[in-house]
């Protein structure tokens, strides 16, 4: 960059084609698997209202006292950018009554905001693809958003990932255990740093989610929530494993799996993967029961998850890219024009055939070298010889040599064939 260039605000990323090409997939699987689902997309505004944030999130959190993006307007309205989806999703079934007509199945997909410390795998402006699920109160919703989710990876062929699951119990069930776990990490204070100190006094069940292995030690003998579960909490879990199970859905249950918001209830999950360093979580979700009520609303079930496209982008990066079918290379004004015929009928008879058009100056050798940068399986070449013979010739580019002469006329259907092989 020259000296005075503007460059981007930190921790706000470009998409450049790569990626933004993986985020257009996984967006695209995404809206296949929901919509058979009987999921109807929701697009909520990037601005809300602050008070929504702490009300919801908890005004404890990392997110609302250090990561949100919260700020005056010209009206002297306190405004923030969304740091998460959710609490906009409730404030909209709230708002226009969605769940007067039952049960609502909504999904959604966008930017979101945190003024985080910028990392590998973790941006200031981050995206999220989510589901939430209003007004089913039976265990079998925390399985069908759970196998909602690995029918996503299955599309996207994504493998390798694990699934985490805990349970928090009802808010009366974890205010019992929340007393028994500030008593005893009181009585070990003195192992603890002064954030975990600060977690201590305002939400002791924070400490679970310690990265600190000196703290995962000390938690080794401290109260399980699942010792503080009356008989309904607990049939409900069980009937979560005992569905999952049915659906051949794995998973591990993490008992110091908590999530990193106030609302979440009952069941809470994970899914994690290895290849991502210390940035594990690419999806995650679970039960907020009270939250309705919470922001105004009448008392309603809900459950939802959500998973960040950077984290899938970052897995799908690591599989084969997915090349296009053939490059079209044209030479002559002649042969151009007939090229632009061509790619005309390609894309009107195969429109999810990636086939690209070598546009622009150069020799044949020259285009060709642009069709291996792109990894292309074949070139169609279409110059005055193959004009004049009524053919266009289909050259390998990958594997063995090989070269046939296609009629003009069928060259669309052999390309299709061929893309099959």
């Amino acid at each position: 960059m020259k000296p005075g260039a503007i460059s981007r605000v930190r921790g706000m990323n470009d998409l450049l084609p790569e990626e933004a090409r993986h985020f257009a997939e996984i967006e695209s699987a995404a809206r296949e698997v929901f919509e058979a689902a009987g999921y109807g997309e929701i697009r909520l505004p990037i601005v809300e209202d602050s008070r929504l944030f702490t009300r919801s999130i908890g005004e404890a959190t990392d997110i609302v006292e250090k990561e949100m993006y919260a700020f005056e307007d010209r009206n002297g309205d306190l405004l923030a950018l969304r740091p998460e989806a959710t609490a906009g999703c409730v404030r909209a079934v709230i708002e226009h009554d969605l769940i007067r007509s039952g049960p609502q199945r909504l999904w959604y997909h966008g930017p979101m905001f945190r003024h985080e410390r910028p990392q590998k795998g973790r941006h200031r402006q981050f995206h999220q693809i989510g589901v939430e699920v209003f007004g089913i109160a039976t265990p079998d919703l925390e399985a069908e958003l759970l196998m909602l989710s690995q029918c996503l990876w299955d599309r996207l062929g994504i493998e390798g990932l694990t699934l985490e699951l805990n349970t928090l119990g009802t808010a009366e069930e974890r205010v019992h255990y929340r007393a028994a776990l500030a008593a005893y990490l009181s009585s070990h204070e003195d192992a603890l740093g002064p954030d975990d100190r600060m977690r201590l006094a305002r939400n002791p069940l924070r400490i679970l989610d310690s990265k600190s292995a000196e703290i995962q030690e000390l938690l080794a003998n401290a109260p399980v929530l699942s010792d503080f579960l009356g008989e309904a909490s607990r049939e409900h879990w069980q009937r979560v494993g005992t569905l999952l199970d049915a659906a051949g859905i794995a998973y591990r249950i993490n008992p110091r799996l908590v999530r990193g918001l106030d609302y979440y209830t009952q069941t809470v999950f994970e899914w994690t993967s290895t290849a991502l360093g210390a940035q594990s979580a690419v999806c995650s979700g679970g039960r907020y029961d009270g939250l309705v009520e919470q922001l105004g609303g009448s008392p309603t079930s809900a459950m939802g998850w959500a998973l960040g496209l950077e984290r899938v982008a970052a897995l799908l990066g690591r599989t084969d890219v997915k090349r296009p079918c053939a490059v079209l290379v044209t030479l002559g004004a002649a042969a151009e024009e007939s090229g632009f015929a061509l790619m005309r009928e390609i894309r009107q008879a195969y429109p999810g055939l990636r086939v690209v058009l070598a546009t622009g100056p150069g020799t044949l050798k020259s285009k060709l070298k642009r069709a291996d940068r792109l990894r292309a399986r074949w070139a169609l070449i279409l110059g005055d010889d193959e004009l004049a013979k009524g053919v266009v010739q289909v050259k390998a580019l990958d594997g063995p040599a090989q070269v046939e002469w296609v009629p003009r006329a069928a060259v669309v259907a052999h390309l299709a064939q061929v893309a099959d092989q």
